[in-house]
C-alpha cells in the first residue's frame, strides 16, 4: 500500500490553465493524460519521482459525468472553485477492500493521446465525496512503464501531504493498524474547520520545497 497519486480539480480558467499554473510552480512539465469514458472526465499529469504524480482533472460534458461517482466528485470541487480534490493509495489487490466496504471495485480508463489504454480498478470515491479526508484506492493493471509517473522527466518528490480530519478515521478506513507509519510520503492532520480534506501538498523540488 503506498501514495500513488493527488487530484486536483481545474480552477475556473479550465484544466490547462490549471496544470500551467501547478507546473511552473513545481518545475515539471505538464503532459496530456486523455480522457476517462467511464468517469467523464479528462485530465493532464505531472509526473514525479518514486512512482506518484499529480492529477489536473475537469469534468466533460458528458452523461458519464452526471453517473460516475469521480466525475460527480471533480464537478462538484471545480464548481466550488477548484483545488485539492483528494489522495489516492495503490495496492496490489483490491479484494480485501472490497470485503472490508461491502462492494466491488469498479473498472477504470482512459485513452491518452497515443491511444495507449490505461487501466484499473478503483473503490472508495463514494467514501471522498461523503468524508473528503479519506483516499479512494487503485489497482493498476498495466505494466510498470505505462504508469502515470513514467510520463516525462522529473526531479519532484511528494514528501508531505495536510488533511484536515483523524488519522485514526483514515487508518480504520484503510485497514491499517491505528500504529501504522507510511515510510516515504508524511502526513499533518490538522483539526477541520468545516469540511475535512486535503488541504495542501508539500514538494521537495530542486529550488527547495514547494506548498500548494
Amino acid at each position: 500500500m503506498r501514495v500513488d497519486h493527488v487530484s486536483y480539480a481545474a480552477e475556473s480558467g479550465g484544466l490547462r490553465e490549471t496544470a500551467q499554473r501547478l507546473s511552473d510552480a513545481l518545475g515539471v512539465q505538464a503532459v496530456d493524460g486523455g480522457v476517462h469514458p467511464r468517469f467523464g472526465t479528462r485530465n493532464m499529469i505531472l509526473p514525479l519521482q518514486d512512482r506518484q504524480f499529480v492529477e489536473v482533472v475537469e469534468v466533460l460534458d458528458h452523461p458519464a459525468s452526471d453517473k460516475a461517482p469521480f466525475g460527480q466528485a471533480v464537478r462538484a470541487r471545480s464548481a466550488d472553485g477548484g483545488g485539492w480534490l483528494g489522495w489516492v493509495v495503490a495496492v496490489d489487490d483490491l479484494g480485501p477492500a472490497e470485503e472490508r466496504l461491502g462492494r466491488e471495485a469498479a473498472p477504470g480508463n482512459r485513452h491518452r493521446p497515443d491511444g495507449v489504454e490505461l487501466r484499473w480498478k478503483q473503490i472508495g470515491v463514494k467514501g471522498l465525496i461523503a468524508d473528503p479526508q479519506l483516499p479512494f484506492l487503485v489497482q493498476w493493471e498495466i505494466d510498470d512503464e505505462l504508469h502515470p509517473s513514467q510520463a516525462g522527466p522529473t526531479l519532484v518528490q511528494l514528501s508531505c501531504l495536510q488533511i484536515a480530519g483523524d488519522p485514526n478515521r483514515v487508518t480504520e478506513w484503510l485497514g491499517l493498524p491505528e500504529d501504522y507509519k507510511p515510510s516515504s510520503v508524511d502526513f499533518e492532520f490538522v483539526a477541520p474547520h468545516g469540511t475535512p480534506g486535503l488541504l495542501s501538498c508539500r514538494f521537495d523540488t530542486p529550488n527547495g520545497p514547494v506548498t500548494i
